[in-house]
């Protein structure tokens, strides 16, 4: 494979990468703040830590709002309810202008470049702020369904809330760094 060095880009670093151009290469990208929207119960201190964190890392970047949604806000005992509600309380949170990835087990799958790649693209749509909404046991409600610009997921497997925020925590540094042409993703 051909290889080629790129200085001063938004993708790559001035060591050797693949021919493969990144989609921001030469670019700047504008850092649009990235707020995280998560259903789920009080974390754990150690998932909490691991948060921390990765927000520290990211707001290097760009700012950054981790936001917790309490789950079954009425204590509905029927899913669909649950849902409902929980779906209003996120849908509540969200503005007009945001441009908003909806974290989904049927989503696209993507890899990390693409990860990156979407939150360059956050800053080309006119939105004000990216927001990621993890749904809480039973899922995302059909407002947030209807109000995504983007659905992706971040395993073929099925994560808990909890694995999942952590997970997205650290693809969110990981595109930074990616786009920054910086030696963390290899």
């Amino acid at each position: 494979m051909a290889t080629a060095v790129y200085l001063n880009s938004a993708c790559s670093s001035p060591f050797q990468v693949s021919a493969t151009k990144c989609k921001y290469a030469a670019q700047s990208v504008r850092a649009v703040p990235i707020r995280v929207l998560s259903v789920g119960k009080k974390r754990s201190r150690e998932l909490q830590l691991m948060v921390d964190e990765y927000a520290e890392k990211i707001k290097y970047y760009c700012s950054f709002e981790d936001v917790q949604i309490r789950p079954n806000p009425r204590n509905a005992r029927d899913q669909r309810a649950q849902v409902d509600d929980e779906d209003a309380a996120m849908m509540n949170l969200i503005r007009s202008d945001d441009w908003v990835v909806m974290l989904d087990e049927r989503g696209q799958d993507i890899g990390s470049e693409e990860m990156a790649e979407l939150v360059g693209d956050a800053g080309n749509t006119g939105a004000s702020r990216l927001s990621f909404c993890i749904g809480g046991p039973y899922g995302h409600g059909s407002k947030m369904r209807e109000r995504a610009n983007k659905s992706i997921k971040l395993s073929s497997l099925v994560l808990n809330h909890q694995i999942a925020l952590l997970v997205l925590m650290e693809q969110l540094y990981r595109s930074w760094t990616i786009l920054k042409g910086q030696n963390y993703h290899h």
